[in-house]
């Protein structure tokens, strides 16, 4: 048998909290130069599933691994390949952007001249360069979603998880965001991406994965996925794909019922 070209792979995840079922026998895989936008309304699963992935949470079932090699509790070798951009900005405010850097970089070992070029690396893709002395106090919320990019990439990972990381931003962040992910993905990162918006589905995605109360709904391109809805009438405008949008999709795989 030859082996999975994934570089990450991610096999019937389930994890209960008490009596809820969060995730319930979730699978997915990414290759490198990849992006996968992993969707599903609140309480999905979503968070879960990423945390699982990069080893915070340890999984009921099922196994997550990285070019073959398993990601538990004590593979430290292994998750150091991952790096995980979180809902909530992760940054200590009093310190500058190389400050936060050079933390994030010694927790995984890197040191002097390597460490050095590391952070400049990254603080060059966010487009941060010019205020590495300043502290995040001072950015805009915008500023402070790209360091926290940044610092998900100071040790070079090969797999990205990305879990909303545009919340809360103006359009200029956002699609700075999207040209860090684009060039990421140009690189050979495996990226995983979560987000509520449609349209950066649409624009960033390679494949879709749709969850709903723990589980797989759907997975596969805009394209595969589009054949999913139902014929409808003749739409009142002209819209750029007949059989409706990414949204209708969503809405008919998962309700269209309040989440809170």
């Amino acid at each position: 048998m030859e082996p999975d070209r994934s570089k990450l792979q991610a096999t019937d995840l389930r994890k209960s909290f008490g009596a809820t079922s969060a995730v319930a026998g979730v699978s997915l895989a990414v290759d490198p130069g990849e992006i996968v936008g992993l969707l599903g309304p609140n309480g999905a699963g979503k968070s879960t599933t990423i945390s699982m992935i990069c080893g915070l949470v340890k999984p009921d079932g099922g196994t997550v691994t990285i070019a073959g090699e398993p990601v538990g509790e004590d593979a430290a070798a292994v998750k150091r390949r991952i790096g995980l951009v979180p809902q909530e900005i992760s940054l200590y405010e009093d310190l500058s952007a190389i400050g936060n850097l050079e933390l994030f970089g010694a927790l995984y070992g890197l040191e002097g001249s390597v460490l050095a070029e590391r952070i400049h690396a990254a603080l060059e893709l966010v487009g941060l360069a010019d205020r590495a002395k300043a502290k995040p106090a001072t950015f805009s919320g915008g500023m402070k979603r790209r360091l926290n990019i940044a610092c998900a990439l100071v040790h070079d990972p090969d797999v990205l998880l990305l879990d909303e990381p545009t919340v809360g931003v103006d359009p200029q962040s956002r699609n700075a965001i999207f040209a860090n992910i684009e060039a990421l993905r140009g690189r050979g990162k495996a990226i995983v991406y979560t987000t509520h918006y449609m349209e950066e589905a649409e624009r960033l995605c390679d494949r879709i994965v749709i969850m709903d109360h723990g589980r797989v709904v759907a997975s596969g391109t805009r394209e595969s996925l589009m054949r999913m809805l139902p014929p409808r009438e003749k739409p009142k405008v002209v819209e750029p794909d007949p059989r409706g949008t990414l949204e209708d999709l969503f809405l008919h795989l998962t309700g269209k019922q309040l989440r809170d």
